[in-house]
């Protein structure tokens, strides 16, 4: 073994006795896992150095367990090294107004949680599920979600080069993703059955909030007394925007409280001036809903508003802090998560409907169909089985009796 890698270990193993030895004093009794885990890591590093084949790159294994420490906490933890977060950092300074569309999600490998209507992610038909192996060239295995983010932006007309595999598929597929400045989300409305509205959030963006209260009132004018809210194929936005959303609904009690170990508890609270809707409504969700748009379904199935109608969303609402290290290194890292107001963590259990509706298998063929684009503007239909479950919700029709998700 090399001086300086002898000495990394000296100094890795130094570190380990002191934080044990330090929890066993401080805290043995209130903290026996946390003391037996420091101990077990202590063997393990000790084995490495001494039975692997190879003299180990010790920086490289330690790189390595930040990396999967963090990776085993939650979808959105991460850990950058200090090269990382230093290209993190210029990446992040550099203004680019060119995107892809793409809503992601770290699965081991970056994964596709949606595709914006209209984007390029859309028209080369990338759909939830599918796993994103490669990103220009740099594969996504210890990547986190905001280094895959800034890989696909750039200036508009730049090409992007990432290996998919299709859910489903084994075998990656390479795809050229040519960068654009996307149009701002757009609402989808229509009318249904007899006085039922029907609207359609593709994301909470900043302004989101306003736009559905002013077609809210709309509808109130046109004498539509029941309400449609599809959030479906909703996995993004800004949290602030989802709670404000729900605020138009629910006139009392809890939207969502979000809370966590060094976190106090923010309750948000309903606000009866801010209410527009007061007529019946059911909310449409499923595996695509996700972060803010689950807090809008939760507080209003929560607080009895309305039904949930579809399946279970995905589970992501949850908020994160970057901490930087003094070896130039970083952790993204959850610090608090959202709460329905029964008091269900969102990203343990996702918000689940209060009517349950799943896909047909032909319709989980139709959406891993790979050769068709994702639609900018799906069909608003009665046929739709979510849609129709809802009208029938909204004409009379009973839900099943609410059970414990």
């Amino acid at each position: 073994m090399s001086p300086l890698s002898k000495k990394i270990v000296i100094i890795l193993s130094l570190v380990v006795v002191a934080f044990v030895a330090t929890g066993y004093l401080r805290a043995r009794s209130n903290d026996e896992k946390a003391y037996r885990a420091l101990t077990v890591y202590s063997e393990v590093l000790d084995k490495v150095q001494n039975d692997y084949v190879d003299d180990p790159n010790m920086a490289q294994v330690t790189s390595g367990a930040l990396h999967g420490l963090l990776d085993s906490l939650d979808s959105e933890s991460a850990y950058l090294s200090p090269l990382e977060y230093k290209d993190y950092k210029e990446k992040s300074a550099t203004k680019a107004s060119g995107e892809t569309g793409l809503v992601l999600i770290r699965r081991g490998y970056i994964a596709v949680l949606g595709s914006l209507p209209d984007t390029p992610a859309a028209k080369a038909g990338l759909r939830i599920g599918d796993i994103i192996e490669k990103i220009a060239g740099f594969s996504t295995g210890q990547m986190a979600i905001g280094q895959a983010e800034l890989l696909l932006r750039g200036a508009p007309g730049t090409v992007v080069k990432i290996s998919v595999i299709r859910r489903g598929k084994t075998e990656p597929q390479d795809l050229d993703l040519t960068l654009e400045k996307l149009p701002a989300p757009k609402l989808v409305e229509d009318k249904l059955q007899g006085d039922i509205a029907y609207l359609r959030v593709p994301k909470f963006d900043a302004g989101m909030t306003k736009q559905i209260r002013e077609k809210l009132v709309q509808f109130q004018h046109q004498g539509l007394k029941k309400l449609i809210l599809d959030l479906r194929d909703c996995p993004s936005g800004e949290d602030q925007e989802g709670i404000a959303t729900a605020q138009l609904f629910v006139s009392s009690g809890t939207i969502t409280t979000l809370k966590g170990q060094t976190v106090n508890p923010v309750v948000s609270t309903a606000e009866p001036s801010k209410v527009v809707w007061t007529d019946p409504v059911s909310v449409l969700i499923g595996i695509g809903t996700a972060g803010p748009a689950e807090i809008v379904a939760g507080a209003i199935s929560g607080n009895h508003r309305g039904d949930t109608v579809g399946d279970r969303t995905y589970g992501t609402a949850s908020t994160q802090k970057l901490i930087e290290m003094d070896d130039g290194s970083a952790m993204i890292l959850t610090v608090a998560n959202y709460y329905t107001p029964d008091n269900k963590e969102i990203p343990a259990n996702g918000v689940a409907a209060t009517a349950e509706v799943h896909p047909s298998i032909d319709e989980v063929i139709a959406a891993n169909d790979q050769n068709q684009p994702v639609p900018s503007e799906k069909p608003v239909s009665a046929d739709d089985p979510v849609i129709k479950r809802a009208i029938e919700i909204l004409q009379g029709a009973a839900t099943p009796a609410r059970k414990a998700a």
